[in-house]
C-alpha cells in the first residue's frame, strides 16, 4: 500500500521506523508534512539557482521556511502553502520565471527518503541539524543580530542536500553543520544576554495564584517581554511553561513583578496540565501539540507557530486579544499549588555560563580536592516515549559528590528534586534553554583550559535525551568540536543508518542509554 506521507525526523516517529499514514505520531497531517517536503523542494531550488544573489530578505524567508518544518510548529496547510509561495516568489524574484513549481525541480525531498540508506541518513543528519539552526538564528534575527556566515551556510547546506550524492562529502558536511550550529547558539547566546541581561539564579514557586493569568510557552523571550509590557498594571499574572522557564533569570524579564511562576512542566504534558485551564495559552515557538476541545478556544499562536483554529498573533505583537480572553476567563477561584513531576513546589533557574564560572574557582578546587567528584551534563528534549524515567532515575541516584548540568526540556524529569549542594553550589544547575548548550560547551572549554586538558580528559559525561531537530544540531555541534562518549537516549534515531551508526560509535564513541546504573558506572569507571 502507498504510503501517504513518510517523516521519521523526530524520536516518537511510528514503529521507530517513520509515519507513513494519514496523520503523524505529533497530530500533523498527511497532507500538511507532505506540503513541508514541497516547502524543502523549493528552499533546495532557491539555494541553487540564486546562489550569490541572496540579502538579508531571501535569508529572513529561509530561515522562517525552514523553523516551520520543525515537529510541532506548523500544523496548518494554509500556512505552509504561504510560505511556498513565498519561497517561490523569492526565487523568481531573484532568477526570473520558470520557479520550480515543486513539480519541475530534478529534486525532490521526496527522494531523500528513498535513497541509498547511507546518504539518506547523512542528508537526513544535515536537514535535521539546519531545521534546529533555523530555530536559533530565526530567535536571533526578531532581536536584531544575524550572522552572515551562518546565513551562507544555510544555503550550501541546502545546496549539497540538493545535489550531491558523495558519502564523504557529505559526511563532512555533518561536521560542517555542527560548527554552523556552534556560530548560531553563540550569536544568539549574545543576543538575549545583550538586550535582557545575563541570568542569575533565581528560585520559581508553581503556585499559581487566583485571579486573571496567561501562560506563555516556547523560547521566543521577544514575544514574553511585549506580553509582560501590555499587560503591566492590568491585573494580569503571567506564567511560564515548558523552556520558557529560564526566562525568569534573565533581570530585564524578572523585573516585572506579575511574572508571577511557572505553570505545569515539559510540553508532552499539555494535553492534561491545560485541559479546562481558565486562562488563554501562547505558544511562541515549537512544542504545539494538538489541543483539547477543552481548550482549544483559547490557544493562541504567534511567529512561525500555526494551528487550524486558534487565534494567530501578527508581526506586530498586539496581544489584545489575549489579554481579553484572560479577563473573560478571570482564572482560578482560589490559588492554586502545582508540583513537579517529582511532587517538588518550586524550580530553580537561570545558573548561565557566567554565573558558572563566577564560581569556576570553586569548582576547580573542588575537583582538585575530591569534593566534586564529576560532573554530568543531563539534558535535552523530553518528550512522552516510555523509557524517559532513565533520567530521573540517573539524577536521583548520582552520588552526593557529582554535580548535573542541565538544559532544555529535558530537566523536567528531575529539576524539581533538591538533592542538596557542595560547597554552596548547588548540585542542578540550569543552565537555561536548549541553545543554551553552547552556555554549557563554554563552562566545558573553560574546565579543560583550567585543568590543561581536552574535553574528553574532564571528569565529565554527557548524557542527551533528544526528541526533535534542535536537539540533532547540538549532537552535531559537541560531534564536530571532538567531544567523545556521549550518551544518547532513549532511543537511537531512525535516520541513523548501521553504517553513520558504526561511524559515531568507532569516531566519537556513542553510545545508547541503558540502564542508569550500567552507564553511570561506566562513566565514573
Amino acid at each position: 500500500m502507498k504510503n501517504e506521507m513518510f517523516c521519521f525526523q523526530c524520536e516518537q516517529t511510528a514503529k521507530g521506523t517513520g509515519c507513513t499514514g494519514s496523520a503523524g505520531v505529533c497530530g500533523k497531517s498527511s497532507d500538511v508534512a507532505n506540503l513541508q517536503d514541497d516547502l524543502i523542494t523549493a528552499l533546495v531550488d532557491l539555494s541553487i539557482r540564486a546562489k550569490g544573489k541572496t540579502g538579508d530578505r531571501t535569508d529572513d524567508i529561509v530561515k522562517e521556511a525552514l523553523f516551520r518544518t520543525i515537529t510541532n510548529v506548523d500544523f496548518d496547510p494554509l500556512s505552509v502553502k504561504r510560505q511556498i509561495d513565498a519561497v517561490e516568489e523569492e526565487t523568481e524574484r531573484l532568477c526570473g520565471s520558470n520557479v520550480c513549481g515543486c513539480g519541475n525541480v530534478a529534486f525532490r525531498t521526496e527522494k531523500i527518503w528513498t535513497d541509498d540508506e547511507d546518504i539518506r541518513s547523512l542528508k537526513s543528519l544535515i536537514l535535521f541539524g539546519l531545521k534546529g539552526i533555523a530555530a536559533y538564528a530565526y530567535h536571533a534575527k526578531v532581536l536584531g543580530y544575524k550572522d552572515p556566515e551562518v546565513d551562507s551556510f544555510m544555503y550550501k547546506a541546502l545546496g549539497a542536500i540538493g545535489e550531491s550524492s558523495d558519502f564523504n562529502e557529505l559526511l563532512a558536511m555533518t561536521m560542517e553543520t555542527g560548527q554552523a550550529n556552534l556560530k548560531c547558539m553563540a550569536l544568539l547566546d549574545k543576543a538575549n544576554t545583550e538586550k535582557y541581561g545575563v541570568p542569575a539564579p533565581n528560585t520559581v514557586p508553581m503556585k499559581i495564584e487566583k485571579g486573571p493569568f496567561i501562560i506563555v510557552t516556547g523560547h521566543d523571550l521577544l514575544d514574553l517581554e511585549a506580553l509582560l509590557k501590555q499587560t503591566e498594571g492590568k491585573g494580569i499574572n503571567i506564567y511560564t511553561h515548558g523552556e520558557m522557564l529560564p526566562a525568569h533569570g534573565y533581570p530585564e524579564l524578572r523585573k516585572y513583578s506579575h511574572l508571577k511562576g511557572n505553570f505545569g512542566t515539559a510540553w508532552q504534558n499539555q494535553r492534561d496540565e491545560f485541559d479546562d485551564v481558565p486562562a488563554p495559552i501562547l505558544f511562541t515557538t515549537n512544542c504545539l501539540m494538538k489541543p483539547k476541545a477543552s481548550y482549544i478556544d483559547r490557544v493562541f499562536t504567534a511567529g512561525p507557530v500555526s494551528y487550524p483554529e486558534t487565534v494567530h498573533i501578527g508581526e506586530d505583537r498586539d496581544f489584545s486579544p489575549l489579554i481579553e480572553k484572560a479577563k473573560d476567563l478571570g482564572g482560578y477561584k482560589e490559588d492554586r499549588q502545582m508540583t513537579g513531576i517529582n511532587g517538588g513546589k518550586t524550580v530553580t533557574t537561570g545558573f548561565s555560563a557566567g554565573t558558572i564560572m563566577s564560581v569556576a574557582d570553586k569548582v576547580i578546587e573542588g575537583v582538585k580536592a575530591g569534593a566534586i567528584s564529576h560532573i554530568f551534563l543531563v539534558g535535552g528534549c523530553d518528550g512522552a516515549r516510555p523509557g524517559r524515567n532513565y533520567f530521573t532515575d540517573f539524577v536521583r541516584n548520582a552520588p552526593n559528590g557529582t554535580l548535573i548540568l542541565t538544559l532544555a526540556c529535558g530537566k523536567y524529569r528531575f529539576n524539581d528534586m533538591n538533592i542538596g549542594d557542595i560547597g554552596g553550589i548547588p548540585r542542578i544547575l540550569d543552565v537555561g534553554q536548549c541553545n543554551d548548550a553552547y552556555g554549557a560547551v563554554k563552562v566545558a572549554l573553560a574546565l579543560a583550559e583550567a585543568f590543561e586538558c581536552s574535553v574528553n580528559d574532564l571528569p565529565l559525561s554527557i548524557v542527551l535525551s533528544w526528541y526533535e531537530q534542535k536537539a540533532v544540531a547540538v549532537l552535531l555541534t559537541l560531534l564536530s568540536l571532538g567531544v567523545k562518549g556521549i550518551y544518547l537516549g532513549p532511543t537511537l534515531p531512525a535516520f541513523v543508518s548501521p553504517n553513520v551508526l558504526n561511524f559515531l560509535v568507532k569516531e566519537f564513541e556513542v553510545s545508547l542509554i541503558s540502564t542508569p546504573a550500567e552507564d553511570m558506572k561506566k562513566m565514573l569507571g
